[in-house]
Order: structure tokens, then sequence, then C-alpha cells
């Protein structure tokens, strides 16, 4: 009842800006309580979904920059409309990185003492494991993420001929060479981040563009930050497409990322905002999964493979935060692909 009724209270206060709680009471109707009311916009304050201005009887409400972050979007309904019928943010928002993500909190208290749960189950499990067998299922997890990074961006490796190919440099019948070199390229990655786990301790452009490059060795993609226009398929959303705005806005994210305490905030932000600004030619979304890995395994946290995301569902998560700057959905997944990594290794 209360999680149902703090979710019309900030449907209300969305509809109706700078409202009192007693206009909220009033226009809930539902049979509740005001101090019930008072008690639940306490708690949205404390979760920071929502504002108060003023004070006492003059406190009025406002839903917040976290709400608007990570309020709830159904995705089947939000891409029955065809993308030139979407009210989208079409350029890029400079000030969610600068100041919006900032003061928000991404994860509730509730999704934190679950990651932190599914943290502890995975240290317990791999304090059973001789270092062999942690190594052994530590490979099992990066053969999953190279073949599932490549698979979202178009490979078509199948997870068996990938692993023939890292384990055993057997490529397959009647694929190209840069597949195999996309993947050879991921297994290369991850190897460097696993034996130099503090190589993105602090996060920072040039962290980030070395991982860039050995990504895309061998492939026809550019290095370094781009400096011609970029389109993304699907969206009618226009990154930067300013070689130095561009730069800037790594760094901002770098400076953000190196702020926040949490980690599983950090590997989040990281995963979602290199997508988001295309820094690279090619391969930013690939990118985005190999740092934001490289974060976790760096605090000795569960690595993510995302070994059963739907690929279709990733890509419309992305287009949401491209479109709408709400993390929600990819926020979900990120969670549920966790989840999947501790019980599944190690």
């Amino acid at each position: 009842m209360k999680k149902n009724t703090s979710i019309l209270i900030l449907s209300y206060i969305e509809k109706n800006e700078l409202c009192s709680s007693k206009q909220i009471c009033d226009g809930l109707q539902v049979s509740i309580g005001y101090a019930t009311v008072k008690r639940l916009l306490k708690k949205l304050i404390v979760n920071k979904l929502i504002v108060a201005v003023g004070n006492g009887k003059a406190t009025r409400y406002n839903v917040s920059s976290t709400y608007r972050l990570t309020q709830t979007i159904n995705v089947d309904d939000y891409f029955k409309l065809e993308i030139d019928e979407r009210e989208i943010s079409n350029n890029f928002n400079h000030l969610l990185i600068k100041e919006t993500l900032q003061k928000s909190v991404l994860f509730t208290s509730e999704e934190l003492k679950k990651l932190n749960e599914l943290q502890e189950k995975y240290k317990s499990n791999c304090s059973k494991l001789s270092k062999t067998e942690y190594n052994k299922e530590l490979e099992r997890l990066a053969i999953d993420l190279s073949w599932k990074s490549s698979q979202i961006e178009g490979n078509t490796y199948s997870l068996l001929e990938t692993e023939r190919l890292l384990k055993e440099k057997e490529t397959a019948t009647g694929k190209t060479k840069d597949e195999a070199v996309m993947l050879l390229n991921h297994k290369a990655t991850l190897d460097f981040i696993i034996s130099n786990p503090d190589y993105i301790k602090p996060l920072s452009v040039s962290c980030i563009e070395d991982i860039h490059s050995i990504l895309i060795k061998d492939l026809d993609i550019a290095r370094n930050i781009r400096r011609t226009r970029v389109g993304i398929s699907g969206t009618n959303y226009k990154p930067l497409d300013n070689e130095f705005q561009i730069k800037e806005a790594l760094e901002d994210l770098c400076k953000l990322v190196n702020s926040q305490k949490n980690v599983f905030t950090q590997s989040l932000l990281v995963l979602v905002l290199l997508s988001y600004i295309q820094a690279f030619a090619d391969g930013n979304k690939r990118t985005a999964r190999l740092v934001s890995n490289a974060i976790l395994i760096n605090n000795n946290i569960c690595p993510i493979s995302f070994r059963t995301v739907d690929s279709i569902e990733y890509k419309k998560a992305m287009l949401i935060f491209y479109e709408q700057n709400n993390i929600n959905s990819f926020k979900e997944i990120f969670i549920n692909q966790f989840e999947f990594a501790v019980n599944t290794y190690f």
C-alpha cells in the first residue's frame, strides 16, 4: 500500500508542480490520512525523489532530478511510437554530467542492499575456491563477456564458436576476419584489465582511450577522440560533434565517477555515459562495458558478463537514456546481470 501510495504521490507532484502537502492529500483520491501523506513525503525527500521548497505551512514540493532519472518508463509503450513521433532531448545534455548526476542518487537503499548482499555471496564463494579454480571461472566469464559484448554490436559468432576461437585460436567457417578480431580484442582487453586492476584508478581520459585502442586493434576504426559527426541508428539523438567538447565531456565524466563513493554507481555511470558521449568513431558501447567492468574488478567486485541480456532490450534501454536521460531500464539490466554473474560464476 505504501509503495503504491508513494507512486501516486510522485505522479501527482510531477503533474502539479509546487503543490502543498494538503493539496497532495486531497488530490490523491484514495483513502489515506494526512499524517500518512506527510510521513511518506519525508521518506521521498530522504530518498531524494522529491525536493521541498519553503518552510512550515508554506512548504511546497517538486519532483527531483533523481526522480526524473530513475522513474519507471514502460519500454513497450515507449517504443510503440515511431522514431519521429517520440518527444525526446535531441541534443547532448551538457548539464546532465556537470549538475544533474552530481546531486542524484541512482540506486535506492533496497537496490544497494541487494547488490551488497550479492557481493557478499560472491566473496564467500570465492573464499572457497583455489586460485586455479577461481581463474577458471574468471576465464569462463571473460569468454561469455567477449561473446555477448560483440553480439550486441552485430557479431555473428556463437558462444561455442567464440570459446573455440579464444581457447584454440580456431576461426569459424563463414565468418569475417573482423568478427574474429573483435572477439580476440575483447579477450585481450579483459586480460589487460585483470593483469592491471589499478590502471583505471583514478579514471582518466587517457585510460579510456587506451582501453578503446586495445579493443579496436587491427580493425578499420579510428583511434582517439573523433573529429567527425556520428549518427546512432534508431534515434534522433545527436551526440556532440566538436572534438574539444567531447574531450571536456569525458573529463567531466571522469571527475563525476572519481567523486562517487559507491562502486556500483561508478560502474553504472561509466556504462551509460561513455555510450551517451559517443567519444569514438566506433566501439563506444564495447569500451563502456569493459571500463565499467574494470571498475568492478579494481574493487574486487564480481564482474558482469551480460550473457543473458537480450540485445534488443539492451539497445532499447540505451535509447531511452539517450532520448530521455532516464536510467531506470538500464539500471534494471545492470542489477539483473550482476545477480546472474554472482549466481553463475565462481
